[in-house]
């Protein structure tokens, strides 16, 4: 069975949520990771996005933040926060676990089981306030927790908004953007290192080449001149990245009326 996964930063669920269910139509995802829902879990349109077929959990916070699950499958939450600080309130992590069909079992027994992440990784700008300590101070959180997950030996997807774009290829302007928090050295030193403790890009291992922008700011030109960057990723565990087939970029929702200024990244892996 092939199970096909996306990360989306809607910038707002409630301004989104006609973009959100037309593209759930069209593209027919079986889990889905959210960011920057900017509600509380309370006014999330549970209705809209239940008619469609979907099981949904969400980390809320009013007007800021806030990330989401959405699986066509049963779905188990089994965490709302990324652990390592009690006192960081700010809701830009949730965890759970996918009950696949027994199709997608390797053999006997029940339907395999996949663990999703959704994560809204902080912006980090600007560099020069408490803000960027955060930044990287989530990053190597981020870090201790994927190991800890490494140990399970399971399947996992963190699918996010990670804020990060790894590489100058991954950026428009790589001069320009050099000393933003987004594209700072320290910044991709952070983030590489939790990709080194053996997790996959999924969309560079199949399209090592290409910028393959998930973003463009709402300044006026930066779309149809194409001038974006590639910060929303879906990191696979090795067991993951064994049976991935297919990963791209959506630009479709980015170039409608009011849009986000994020796309969805999407990825197929055969179970």
């Amino acid at each position: 069975m092939m199970v096909r996964l996306a990360t989306w930063n809607v910038n707002s669920l409630k301004a989104r949520i006609g973009h959100l269910t037309d593209w759930l139509r069209d593209a027919k995802p079986d889990v889905v990771m959210l960011q920057e829902i900017k509600c509380l879990e309370e006014a999330v349109p549970r209705l809209e996005l239940e008619d469609l077929g979907y099981n949904v959990a969400a980390v809320g916070q009013k007007s800021y933040n806030g990330v989401a699950l959405l699986s066509r499958h049963p779905l188990t939450v089994e965490r709302r926060a990324l652990p390592g600080d009690e006192g960081d309130v700010q809701a830009r992590y949730i965890e759970g676990l996918v009950e696949l069909p027994a199709e997608t079992s390797d053999g006997g027994g029940g339907g395999a089981v996949l663990r999703v992440a959704s994560i809204y990784l902080p912006n980090g700008n600007p560099v020069d306030s408490e803000k960027y300590p955060y930044k990287l101070a989530w990053l190597d959180r981020l870090r201790a927790h994927v190991a800890d997950l490494l140990t399970l030996e399971e399947r996992f997807v963190l699918g996010g908004d990670y804020n990060i774009a790894p590489t100058d290829e991954d950026v428009y302007d790589p001069v320009g953007w050099r000393d933003d928090a987004l594209c700072r050295l320290e910044s991709r030193l952070h983030y590489r290192a939790v990709i080194n403790l053996g997790l996959t890009d999924a969309y560079r291992a199949m399209e090592p080449q290409g910028p393959g922008y998930s973003f463009w700011d709402y300044q006026a030109g930066c779309w149809p001149r194409d001038e974006g960057l590639r910060i929303d990723h879906l990191l696979l565990s090795p067991q993951a990245a064994d049976r991935l087939k297919a990963a791209g970029v959506d630009r479709g929702p980015r170039g409608k009326d009011r849009p986000s200024d994020h796309t969805p990244v999407w990825c197929e892996l055969d179970l």
